[in-house]
C-alpha cells in the first residue's frame, strides 16, 4: 500500500449514514481503496465546530459511523481508518497554520457565510467555526496526499488549504507542504423521499442501518410524478422521484420495463414502489448483516489500529515541521 499515491478524506460523526452518503461519498471511497493508499478519518473535532454544546453526543456517534463504513464495504486491511481527535498532532499543526493564515482569507470563505445563514438556530460566532478551514488544511496537509476527493461545494476549502500551504512554504523557504490536487467526485444523484436533497435534518432519508420494516412505509409515501394523478395517467420517469433510486439499485435489465410502464400507464406508482422496495431490501440486507457483525469492540479495534498507523505518519510530519520552525 505504501507504494501507491496517497488519498485523504473524512466524515463528521453527526448521526447514522443514509443512502445519500453511500452513493455520494462511500461508493467512491470503495473504488479509491482499491487504487490508492487511503486515509479515511472520523472528523470528530470538525463536528464540534457546530455541535460544541453537546460534545458527548458527537462522541456517541463515532462507533456507529465506523460500523456504517465497514457495512458499506470499507476494508481496514486496504485503508487506514482513524479518529481525528486521537492524533494530537492535528491540533499542533492547526495551531502553527493558524499563525500563518490571514484573517481575511477565512472571513471571505463563501462556505462560512452560507452555513451561518443556514444554521440560524445555532450560535456559530466562534473562533472554532471561523477557523474550520485551517483545521481542515491541517488534516489534509499532515498526510501530504496527492489529491483529496471533494464535491464542488468543498472546493473553496481545498483551495484555501493550498493557499495556506503555499504561504507556509514561501515564508519558510521550503517545499515542506505539497499542494494536493482536487479529485472531483460526482454529485449525489439520489434525492430525498420528498424530492429535496436527502438530509437527516429534513427527515427524508433512508438510513443504511434502518430496519426494512421501517423503510416500507417511507417508500409507500414517496413523492412521485405530480402530474400522474391516476394509474391511467401516463407519467415521466425522468421527473419522478423514484426513478433515480431504480437507476442505482434495481437490476438494470428491468429499467426499460419500468420506464415503458410509467410512460404508457401500464404500471401504477404502487407497482413501481413494490419493485423499489424489493431492490432496497436486496441492496441493504448484506450491508446490515456486515454491520451487525461489526461489534463495538471490533469498531474500537479498527480505530486503534488506524490511529496507530496515522499517528506514525503525523509524528514524522511534525518532526519535520518543528525542525523547519525551530520548535
Amino acid at each position: 500500500m505504501s507504494e501507491r499515491q496517497r488519498i485523504l478524506s473524512g466524515m463528521r460523526p453527526t448521526g447514522p449514514l443514509h443512502l445519500g452518503h453511500y452513493f455520494g461519498v462511500i461508493a467512491n471511497w470503495l473504488k479509491l481503496q482499491e487504487e490508492y493508499d487511503c486515509f479515511f478519518f472520523v472528523a470528530d473535532w470538525h463536528a464540534l465546530t457546530s455541535e460544541y454544546a453537546d460534545a458527548r453526543r458527537v462522541k456517541g456517534f463515532i462507533p456507529g459511523l465506523v460500523k456504517d463504513w465497514i457495512a458499506a464495504g470499507l476494508d481496514p486491511e486496504k485503508c487506514v481508518i482513524f479518529q481525528q481527535s486521537k492524533i494530537k498532532e492535528h491540533a499542533e499543526l492547526y495551531l502553527y497554520l493558524s499563525m500563518f493564515t490571514p484573517l481575511g482569507w477565512l472571513e471571505r470563505n463563501p462556505t462560512y457565510k452560507e452555513i451561518r445563514a443556514e444554521l440560524t438556530h445555532k450560535d456559530l460566532n466562534t473562533h472554532g467555526f471561523l477557523g474550520y478551514p485551517v483545521l481542515m488544511a491541517s488534516d489534509i496537509l499532515m498526510y501530504k496526499p496527492c489529491a483529496v476527493p471533494v464535491g464542488k461545494d468543498q472546493l473553496p476549502h481545498l483551495e484555501l488549504a493550498r493557499e495556506i500551504a503555499r504561504r507556509f512554504n514561501h515564508l519558510t523557504g521550503t517545499e515542506a507542504l505539497p499542494e494536493p490536487a482536487d479529485m472531483l467526485t460526482e454529485e449525489a444523484k439520489l434525492p430525498g423521499l420528498d424530492g429535496r436533497k436527502m438530509s437527516k435534518s429534513y427527515g427524508n432519508s433512508i438510513m443504511l442501518s434502518e430496519p426494512i420494516e421501517e423503510i416500507a412505509p417511507k417508500v409507500r409515501g414517496m413523492k412521485t410524478d405530480e402530474r400522474r394523478l391516476r394509474k391511467s395517467d401516463p407519467g415521466d420517469p425522468d421527473v419522478c422521484n423514484l426513478y433515480p433510486y431504480h437507476k442505482l439499485m434495481t437490476d438494470p435489465a428491468r429499467l426499460p420495463e419500468i420506464r415503458e410502464g410509467c410512460r404508457n400507464a401500464t404500471w401504477g406508482c404502487v407497482d413501481c414502489k413494490k419493485v423499489l422496495m424489493d431492490s432496497l431490501e436486496r441492496f441493504l440486507t448484506p450491508l446490515q448483516e456486515r454491520r451487525a457483525a461489526c461489534t463495538d469492540e471490533r469498531a474500537a479495534e479498527i480505530l486503534a489500529l488506524g490511529n496507530e498507523r496515522a499517528r506514525a505518519f503525523a509524528a514524522a510530519t511534525m518532526d519535520e515541521l518543528r525542525s523547519i520552525l525551530n520548535y
